[in-house]
């Protein structure tokens, strides 16, 4: 996916390009990540809609639950939820980041390399 050692870097248009693929499929695992946790908080509490969207965005953003949860199974639900939304926010951050990352450490490479 990303250029080798030996090669140049990428045109600026080209990696604006893959920098906005690697945000559009960050904001994909973040909106998907946000519906399966309205669906759960819906299902599993009855929290009305907005309610259970609310839970969900605190939970994935990490501020932390906002509605008092009262069924076992809404707060089993809530702590897979919490941990997933946990590795899910640092892969979002990773997915992001990491063309911008490679095209820093890639250019500082080029150039510390002696050329023949």
């Amino acid at each position: 996916m990303f250029e080798r050692r030996g090669e140049p870097l990428l045109p600026r248009r080209k990696f604006y390009h893959r920098v906005a693929r690697s945000v559009g499929y960050g904001g994909l695992l973040i909106l998907s990540s946000l519906a399966v946790g309205t669906l759960g908080y819906r299902l599993f509490e009855g929290l009305p809609w907005i309610d259970a969207f609310l839970n969900a965005s605190m939970i994935l953003s990490g501020m932390g639950p906002v509605d008092e949860l009262h069924h076992s199974s809404a707060k089993i639900f809530a702590g897979c939820y919490a941990i997933y939304s946990g590795i899910a926010l640092i892969t979002t951050a990773g997915v992001v980041f990491a063309p911008v990352l490679h095209r820093l450490l890639h250019h500082f490479h080029l150039k510390a390399e002696p050329k023949d």
